[in-house]
């Protein structure tokens, strides 16, 4: 009874089985005549395969990953929920423009490496990983054995180093080219098997990333609200009404530029759902104080201000007044806007008023000394052009430079981003991050050509 029972159950997976066992057969008769130099003249198909996951192996190079091994390291990416591109291709590939190539035609940001035949390179968008970094991974694993280890080495440091998520394309379905028939009966077996496991841990990861930036998000709102009720107040001392005698239209757009400022810095905050949404609600802000110092100019027959970016140390202080030498503790001093206040401040060498904020410790320091996520309320109110100079040498400046930054606050403060890993960029990418020929990603200093990347063997 029991047996017959055991055998009523797995008469379906048995027959799943061997379905696919005979697809397989179907596929490996089809591809055991086609010539390798196919597979190697035509790499919109790896860029194909790799839009639908992260490894792709050639046909011609199978002796070089197996399936089994392929499958492996590409549940690792995908349960660590990075944008690691991983291609294995046969010796004499073409390897002219290969890197830039690939990336143009894969359209994804992210980190590319690639086996080729005995030799192994990558090249990453800056966003994600630097290029100081994408070298030490490659020259780490130079000379590290067979295929599997090589590959399996410079995945597991990859993934605790780059930057941004896996795409959304990962989830969707794969392409059949360069699968072997065990990779087809190993599919099988997964999905019977209860292969929703690894998208499970795949939107886990997301899930948790999510969290992540919410949390951030709401020790920032405490700050902005904070900004925001201040230029609320400045509003409502204003001693102006556009109806009043000697109130000149000029005056009168000024006014209402401010008071839509504001409303519209409200909003931003409202809507906003992760720290890179603030970046406008602080650019609101500073356009509309810049507003009150134009009406304050008129209104007092000075001349206009010229437009300047905050004092440096609180943007609650106004618009600065001139540039004055400031240095970290322990950093390179550089010149910095402010306020008339702290102008005199730093002049008799006393320390100026800077903003605190509450960091992960509980504590109250510079904002400049706190979290990551107080970037894109920076960038707001001093732009992607002079925010960098600004934070150099700094907590803050250190955590933006990095690839990880870019893909978890968001990009565009000059050179601390790009897009983000996993985006679908398309051919907007920087050339000099995958420029170069093939095997000089891994050389230290001297040796290359145009951009980040270049050199040769």
């Amino acid at each position: 009874m029991k047996a017959a029972l055991v055998r009523t159950l797995l008469a379906p997976l048995a027959a799943l089985l061997a379905t696919l066992a005979a697809l397989a057969a179907v596929v490996a008769l089809t591809t055991a005549g086609a010539p390798p130099a196919h597979a190697a003249t035509d790499l919109s198909d790896v860029a194909r395969a790799l839009r639908d996951g992260p490894v792709y192996v050639d046909p011609a190079a199978t002796d070089q990953l197996s399936s089994a091994d392929a499958d492996a390291l590409a549940d690792k990416i995908e349960d660590a929920d990075k944008p690691v591109f991983v291609a294995v291709l046969p010796e004499g590939y073409p390897t002219q423009n290969l890197f830039q190539n690939l990336r143009t035609e894969t359209g994804v940001t992210g980190l590319y490496a690639i086996r080729l035949g005995d030799q192994f390179d990558a090249r990453a968008d800056s966003a994600v990983l630097s290029h100081q970094g994408v070298s030490n991974l490659v020259t780490s694993v130079r000379g590290a054995g067979d295929a599997k280890a090589q590959l399996n080495d410079f995945v597991d440091s990859a993934l605790r180093n780059v930057g941004g998520s896996a795409p959304s394309s990962w989830s969707g379905g794969g392409d059949a080219e360069g699968v072997s028939t065990g990779g087809l009966i190993t599919l099988g077996a997964v999905l019977v098997a209860g292969g929703a496991g690894a998208y499970t841990l795949v939107r886990r990861n997301r899930r948790r990333h999510a969290e992540e930036q919410r949390i951030a998000l709401e020790k920032l709102r405490v700050v902005v609200d904070e900004d925001i009720t201040a230029f609320g107040e400045e509003l409502e001392r204003l001693d102006f009404h556009p109806g009043e005698q000697g109130a000149t239209d000029p005056m009168r757009e000024d006014y209402k530029h401010a008071l839509d400022a504001y409303e519209k810095a409200k909003s931003h905050m409202a809507a906003a759902s992760k720290p890179e949404d603030v970046r406008p609600v602080t650019q609101c802000l500073d356009d509309g104080r810049f507003a009150l110092a134009e009406l304050a100019a008129r209104r007092e027959h000075r001349p206009l201000p010229r437009r300047r970016p905050p004092c440096f140390f609180d943007p609650r202080h106004g618009l600065s007044v001139a540039d004055a030498e400031w240095a970290p503790p322990g950093g390179t001093p550089r010149d910095v806007p402010v306020c008339a206040a702290d102008q005199v401040r730093l002049a008799d060498g006393r320390d100026p008023l800077a903003r605190e904020v509450v960091t992960a410790s509980g504590a109250r320091r510079p904002y400049w000394e706190a979290g990551p996520a107080y970037g894109p309320w920076a960038g707001g109110y001093y732009g992607s052009g002079l925010l960098p100079a600004l934070l150099v040498g700094t907590l803050l400046g250190n955590m933006m430079a990095t690839s990880a930054y870019a893909a978890d606050y968001g990009s565009g403060y000059g050179d601390f981003g790009g897009y983000e890993g996993g985006d679908v960029s398309g051919a907007d990418f920087s050339g000099g991050d995958f420029g170069g020929g093939f095997g000089g990603g891994g050389d230290f200093g001297g040796g290359f050509g145009g951009g980040d990347f270049g050199g040769g063997f």
